[in-house]
This record gives C-alpha cells, sequence and structure tokens, in this order.
C-alpha cells in the first residue's frame, strides 16, 4: 500500500478552483512548477505536497475539501489498475455507515482496531454482488470517509467518489449520457404506475420491476430507486459500483457479476421496464456457445451483430406489454446482415420505435413484448435527431396513445410494410417527416429568397486584387528558414484526441476547413497547445486544404493540425495563412499528395506593409471561399426540396 497522494490536471484545477487550461499554462510558463511523478504522457500524475508547495509560494489560493481528501487518500492507497475496487470499497464502507449508525463512532475513534470494524463492515454489507477485499481500507481513510459522511451524507459521498473515479478514467469506461439515461427514465415511468394503460397490475402489491442487463456503473438505473431494480454487469467492479449506488439511494436492488449472455443471472426474470446501454461491437460475445439458445425468438443474431443478441436478450426478459429502451449504434438500423432479425421484430410488432434523439446518436430502440394473441400493429414511430430530448418523448406519448394516428414532430408512423423490403432499413434519418404542402412550399420560397439574395451578394464579396503594371516575381523563403531565424515557432496537433467529452473547446479539421466555432470538446492535459489570437492553423492533411488566423483565445490544437505562432513585428499572420492556403491548395491539385510539408512552403520575402496588403487580399479571398460555400449548401437544399416538392405534388412547374 502506497501513501504519496498524486493528483491529474483536472485534480489541481479543481484543488486551485480554475479551469483546466490555466494548469496547462502554469505547466508552460513557470519554470518551477513539479514535474510529473507517474501516470503518462497523455496524463500525468503530480505529487500533492509538491503541488501544495508550489500554489503556497506562487500566491494562488487552494483549499483542499474533505470530498478531495478522501479522493487523494484514495489514489494514494493502491495504483490505477485497482481504483475501481478502491471506490467500490469506500462504498461499502459508506453503506455500512448507513445501516449501522453506531459504526460512523467506532470509524471515528482513533483506537479503533480495523479488524473489528472489517469484521462489523463485511456483516452489514452480505448483500453486495462481490467480496470486499476491506483490507485496501486503512484507519486514516475510515475516518475521513466518516467525516465525509457527516457532512454530505453517505449517498451523495459516494456519488462525489464515483463522479472523481469516472473522470479519471473517462477513456477506459463507457457512461450513459445523462440526458438520454434521463429519457430512457421518463419513458418508461408510466409503465411504473403512471397513467398508462400498460400501467402493471400486480395483485400481491409488489413494485414494480426494472432489469439492466449491462448496467455499468449503473447511470440507467439511478433514477428507478422506488422500483425493484435488478442488473447484471460482466465487470465485477462495475457490480460492486452500481449494487452501492442504487443500495445508498434506498432502492431494493439485486446486482449480479457475471457475462448476461453467457451466464444469465436472472434466467426467469420478467420485468416491467428493461433498459440498457448495451457494449457496441463486440465480436466475441459468444456466437459459438450461443447458437440454439432459447432466448433468439426473432432469429440467431450473426456473430458481428452482438447488439440484436442484447435486444432479444431484453426482450426475454419483459414481460408481456413490458417496455424495452436500449440504446443502439447508428449502423444496428441498417446493416445487411440484421435485415431478418429486424424484419421479424417488426413483423411480431415487437419493434415499437426507432429515435434518433440527440443529433450524431446513438439510436434510441423502444420494443414491446407483444402480449399472447393480441393483433399486431401497422406502424411504427421514427424520430431523427430532435431540437431536444422532449420532443422524442412527445412523438412517443402520442404514438403510444394512438399507434395508428400521425404523432407531432420531429415523429413519423411509417407503415411496417412499406419497411419490408431487401433492405428493412429502419435508419430515421431515412424516415424524416414530410412536411404538409402548405408549409413544404412556404419552406421553398423561403430557401429560394436565401438563396437569391446570397448569390446577389457574391458580386460584392469579389476580392480587389488587380494585375501589376509591370509583373514581377519578389524573391521568396521557406517556413523553415523562418523557422530557424526565430520569426515563426511551429507547434504541432496530437495524433490522436478525444474530441466528444470534456469542457474544453478543440479546434477541429473540420471547422478550420468551414471557419466555423471550435467544435470538439475535450478533457484537460498539459500536453494540449492553446490557441491565441494572430497564430496560423493550418491542417496536417493536403485534402483539408485550409489555413486561417486564429482571432478567438482558449481553445485546443486537434488533431492533424500545425499552429504557427509568429513574431508580430516581422510576419503578418493573414499573409502567412495565405501562402500556406496557397501550399494546401497545390498540394491537392497532384494526385497522390497526402501531407503539405510545411518547411518547404515558399513565402515571398515582402516589408510588413506589404504583407499586411496581401493578408487583407488574402482575408478577402477567404471570406469569399466561406460565402461560396455556404450559398452552394443553400442551393442544395434549394434543389432538394424542389424535386420533393414537384414529386410529393406541393410545388407545380412555373411561377
Amino acid at each position: 500500500m502506497r501513501h504519496d497522494a498524486t493528483l491529474n490536471a483536472g485534480d489541481i484545477a479543481r484543488l486551485a478552483d480554475v479551469g483546466r487550461a490555466a494548469v496547462s499554462n502554469w505547466r508552460r510558463r513557470y519554470d518551477d512548477f513539479p514535474q510529473p511523478v507517474g501516470g503518462t504522457a497523455a496524463s500525468p500524475l503530480f505529487s500533492l505536497p509538491e503541488v501544495e508547495d508550489w500554489l503556497r509560494r506562487n500566491g494562488k489560493p487552494y483549499e483542499m475539501s474533505p470530498a478531495d481528501r478522501v479522493w487523494q487518500r484514495l489514489r494514494a492507497s493502491g495504483d490505477d489498475l485497482r481504483l475501481g475496487d478502491l471506490v467500490g470499497c469506500a462504498g461499502a464502507f459508506l453503506l455500512f455507515l448507513l445501516r449501522d449508525p453506531e459504526g460512523r463512532q467506532a470509524a471515528g475513534r482513533a483506537r479503533e482496531p480495523a479488524e473489528r470494524l472489517h469484521r462489523a463492515a463485511a456483516a452489514a454489507t452480505a448483500d453486495l454482488p462481490v467480496p470486499v477485499d476491506w483490507s485496501m481500507i486503512d484507519l486514516p481513510l475510515y475516518r475521513l470517509l466518516a467525516d465525509l459522511a457527516g457532512e454530505h451524507g453517505p449517498r451523495e459521498a459516494f456519488e462525489l467518489l464515483c463522479e472523481r473515479y469516472i473522470e479519471a478514467h473517462s477513456r477506459l469506461l463507457s457512461v450513459t449520457r445523462a440526458d438520454l439515461a434521463d429519457l430512457m427514465a421518463r419513458l418508461a415511468a408510466p409503465l411504473l404506475g403512471g397513467p398508462a394503460d400498460d400501467a402493471p397490475q400486480n395483485a400481491t402489491g409488489a413494485p414494480p420491476t426494472v432489469f439492466d442487463p449491462a448496467c455499468g456503473v449503473g447511470a440507467l438505473l439511478l433514477p428507478f430507486t422506488g422500483a425493484r431494480v435488478l442488473a447484471q454487469d460482466g465487470g465485477e467492479t462495475a457490480a460492486l459500483l452500481t449494487a452501492v449506488r442504487l443500495l445508498l439511494g434506498g432502492a431494493r436492488a439485486q446486482v449480479v457479476a457475471g457475462d448476461s449472455l453467457r451466464l444469465d443471472g436472472f434466467p426467469a426474470l420478467r420485468a416491467d421496464v428493461v433498459v440498457c446501454d448495451p457494449p457496441f461491437n463486440e465480436r466475441a460475445w459468444g456466437y459459438e456457445e450461443l447458437t440454439g439458445d432459447p432466448r433468439w425468438e426473432y432469429g440467431l443474431p450473426p456473430r458481428g451483430e452482438p447488439e440484436l443478441a442484447w435486444v432479444q436478450h431484453c426482450l426475454a426478459h419483459t414481460r408481456p406489454g413490458g417496455l424495452v429502451a436500449v440504446l443502439m449504434p447508428p449502423a444496428a438500423a441498417s446493416r445487411r446482415p440484421g435485415k431478418r432479425i429486424r424484419g421479424n421484430l417488426l413483423r411480431a410488432g415487437a419493434l415499437r420505435a426507432v429515435m434518433t434523439p440527440v443529433p450524431g446518436g446513438p439510436d434510441l430502440w423502444l420494443l414491446r413484448r407483444p402480449r399472447p394473441g393480441e393483433r399486431a400493429p401497422s406502424q411504427v414511430l421514427m424520430v431523427d435527431a430532435a431540437e431536444s430530448t422532449a420532443d422524442a418523448e412527445a412523438a412517443w406519448r402520442a404514438f403510444a396513445a394512438d399507434p395508428e394516428g400521425a404523432p407531432p414532430a420531429p415523429g413519423r408512423a411509417v407503415r411496417i410494410i412499406d419497411l419490408l423490403d431487401d433492405e428493412v432499413d429502419l435508419s430515421p434519418a431515412r424516415h424524416r417527416l414530410l412536411l404538409g404542402a402548405r408549409e413544404a412550399a412556404a419552406e421553398f420560397g423561403r430557401v429560394r429568397e436565401r438563396f437569391a439574395a446570397r448569390a446577389a451578394a457574391l458580386e460584392g464579396a469579389l476580392p480587389h486584387v488587380a494585375p501589376p503594371a509591370e509583373g514581377h516575381e519578389p524573391p521568396t523563403t521557406t517556413i523553415g528558414e523562418l523557422v530557424r531565424a526565430g520569426m515563426v515557432t511551429v507547434h504541432q496537433g496530437p495524433a490522436k484526441m478525444a474530441t466528444d467529452a470534456g469542457d474544453l473547446p478543440v479546434l477541429t479539421a473540420a471547422d478550420l476547413l468551414s471557419g466555423g466555432a471550435p467544435s470538439g470538446r475535450t478533457t484537460g492535459d498539459p500536453g494540449h497547445v492553446v490557441l491565441e489570437p494572430g497564430d496560423v492553423v493550418s491542417a496536417v492533411l493536403a485534402e483539408v486544404g485550409a489555413a486561417r488566423t486564429v482571432t478567438e483565445a482558449g481553445a485546443v490544437l486537434g488533431p492533424h493540425l500545425y499552429l504557427y505562432r509568429v513574431d508580430r513585428e516581422r510576419i503578418d499572420p493573414d499573409f502567412l495563412a495565405g501562402c500556406l492556403r496557397h501550399a494546401a491548395g497545390a498540394a491537392r491539385a497532384h494526385p497522390g499528395a497526402s501531407r503539405v510539408d510545411a518547411r518547404r512552403v515558399r513565402v515571398p520575402r515582402l516589408s510588413l506593409a506589404e504583407q499586411r496588403e496581401y493578408g487583407r487580399a488574402f482575408r478577402e479571398l477567404l471570406a469569399l471561399e466561406d460565402r461560396l460555400r455556404a450559398t452552394a449548401e443553400l442551393g442544395e437544399r434549394l434543389v432538394r426540396l424542389g424535386f420533393d416538392g414537384l414529386v410529393g405534388g406541393h410545388l407545380r412547374p412555373g411561377g
């Protein structure tokens, strides 16, 4: 057991109450900032005493909260590979404190033998799904946990630790988005006692049952603490964390550790609601040993379609009339090997809706286990990328109340018979809601007016460029020479970076091409390159063919991008961006060129005043390029609306 407490960059930012970018700046600007003592180059760890000493010496206020003290003690009690087990053990001890108030007093006494606490805690938490190694926690940590529970309560104390654990292992853990988890809970509410025709009727008065067969750390089940909650996960650590979270929240919970598909922990279960965010694209899911499994009521899942195995596993554990809400990769709606099972789900009336509730996916499939002898429905609901999850919920509510009616936008009821073709494509984007005749005609008119206005404005966007009175070719240098002269400093973005999670904005190659604001999001890291106004960013890959001057600070450089920081007294950034833009375009003109060799890019030798004139012209050309792109996109939309309207009868030739 080690006790050299360490912090990552996020911990330091929280300790000093600053943003993660500030920590990155400290590391870059202060030579005396503590050096990493562990971790990796992408996620280094720093000594807590050294960081505290540095903050004090540099006059930067900080406060170590009780939650921080517990977290750092946990991090110091073992390596990161066992961090989940340590957090689970801490949660089990908090559960002991909740169930045994005298245990809290015992934990606060310094002379209480650890072995006695171990025995008492083990007896009070015997219902946990896996044995707890109580030797991982020592008396000082017991006392810190007791203090934290006294301040926040055991449940909130453990949620604070879970947040830190999920943040520390964000690249290893797959946690369902909070808005999707909330949506799934709201959709299931009518079957758990709300006003709905399918509300469970239980003569014994037993509470409704919710099941998650791939629970992870329990994100989907936390809203269901009023129901009887059952869960399973293949990871023992995940099962332990889920069980502790549910039990601390007061749920009547039973959690099993084990592979749900191979070692079903609840073979006889028929739940009122099943929610699931299964692992995607997991090829080793048990195809060979499960070929004859009775759960495959709608067809044997192909080897490459594990998600369809999870869908049928969920349905097999649902009572007649019960609901299944399962997140699916968008490709599962259209991949050819799975079309037979999709077709069978539609014919049986089991699949009731396919939603893309948030732009970019994943999809949410809503299924209902048919009651014996009932008539199969004729329509299925499609919802494509609603403005908010509330829109998707409203469409489902209306469709559930009247399956033969027309749900509100963005929902569309599609005839099942129309889907049973050679593809059985259930992609919501393919079945977008068609506008009514009046709305479609009005939309076409609005887009035509905007296109005409933008096309007319293009003439005013022409750059102020003209041939010189006498042709001349100025002498040139290269960016490599400018770097050696100290006029330009070059930074390269990472080869890989997670750009879909975190709170730090990332400028991506797509943003560079479109001229849009940084659209990526990532977590802080001292290795990030932070953009400053006047920086020039260009793409590594020739096919992107873009270079721009940064106008706002704060974002970080994304993958496959270069940053050029210039001496503003000798180099105009817009001038340099124009030269780089030309080089990228020239590379694209040569087949086989995949990258721009920035060191060899030719740059005219001009005075700073001349550079600024060229920079102005380059800005005008870039603005024209952006306007042309926006106009072309609007024109494509106009053409699409025109074809849709003429074929659909909403528009007529002429006029």
